[in-house]
């Protein structure tokens, strides 16, 4: 597996070759693990000691041999603070489940970026793209892209993680519940724009897994920071009693404009929202701070849901 993956780091275009230094050495590389036989990262490596390092962090996760070149084809604001790429990426190896993320790598940018993937698998087999959503920090990567980032900046991409929702067509029906805090959002709105994907199947062709139904529970400081909310209200329509949202502000200044109050609750989500879903059919999926995912963790197993029930993305 060393061998094959340095190889494809030497086939980027030339204008990333200057950049090998960035890809993971050879002793790093042997320390990466395929896991193919999980799915997602849970309760029992909660208690790992913090790193700072994405590719520390994510030494054991599963990652994809093939890296990939990728050119930015649309930047947006998302809020103030957060940026959405759009990615063009041309190799046709290039594949990810949803809630995976990739090692974003920049030439002259020494430091490997990770980050969730925001879209659906079925946009990429589409249109040959993805979308990734950035919060502005003095993180090297993040900071590139808010400060130096531009339409046809070219980077290169490989696709990782553990944490992802990829039924196939002969599994038993199940429903979701997805918890997101702050940019944790990310890899839960690409599971949820599969979930859509899955349902529009099974309506226009009656084929491919059948899904149950999904609720997303989205905690974030203030409305502003809500990303992809209007996104979300347009799978809520579109797929009424299969996809709902239930959003949550905790520091909420201003007053919250009508359009949104039927769906907004001010305060954290409460062990009364996360109870009445509890169910043998129900996969829980949590994405945000360590003291969230700990705190959420602990009360499902409370409430006797399994462990290999519970999956979760912790980034920080």
């Amino acid at each position: 597996m060393a061998h094959t993956t340095i190889s494809a780091a030497f086939a980027i275009p030339q204008l990333l070759r200057g950049t090998a230094r960035i890809f993971p050495t050879h002793s790093a590389l042997l320390r990466l693990k395929y896991s193919a036989l999980c799915s997602c990262t849970m309760n029992g490596t909660m208690k790992s000691k913090r790193k700072t390092d994405h590719l520390e962090r994510t030494a054991n996760n599963f990652r994809q041999e093939v890296i990939s070149p990728a050119k930015v084809c649309g930047i947006t604001n998302e809020s103030e603070t957060v940026k959405r790429l759009r990615l063009a990426v041309t190799n046709k190896d290039f594949t990810f489940k949803a809630g995976q993320w990739v090692d974003f790598f920049i030439p002259e940018v020494a430091v490997v970026g990770g980050f969730s993937i925001c879209s659906s698998p079925g946009l990429l087999e589409q249109d040959g793209v993805l979308e990734l959503a950035v919060k502005h920090t003095v993180h090297p990567p993040a900071h590139w892209i808010h400060t130096q980032c531009s339409l046809d900046s070219e980077v290169a991409l490989r696709v990782g993680g553990n944490f992802f929702f990829d039924p196939q067509p002969a599994d038993s029906p199940v429903n979701l519940v997805l918890i997101a805090g702050g940019v944790g959002i990310n890899p839960l709105f690409s599971i949820l724009l599969h979930v859509a994907d899955l349902h529009k199947n099974q309506e226009s062709e009656k084929i491919g897994y059948k899904m149950g139904t999904v609720k997303l529970y989205y905690s974030a400081k203030n409305t502003n920071e809500l990303l992809f909310k209007n996104n979300i209200f347009g799978l809520m329509n579109e797929f009424p009693g299969k996809i709902t949202c239930s959003f949550h502000v905790t520091q909420q200044s201003s007053q919250i404009c009508e359009e949104l109050q039927p769906y907004i609750t001010e305060g954290r989500i409460s062990e009364k929202d996360l109870e009445k879903h509890v169910s043998k059919d129900t996969l829980w999926y949590i994405c945000g701070p360590p003291p969230m995912i700990e705190s959420i963790s602990k009360l499902l197993e409370n409430f006797g849901v399994p462990t290999d029930c519970i999956y979760f993305e912790k980034w920080w």
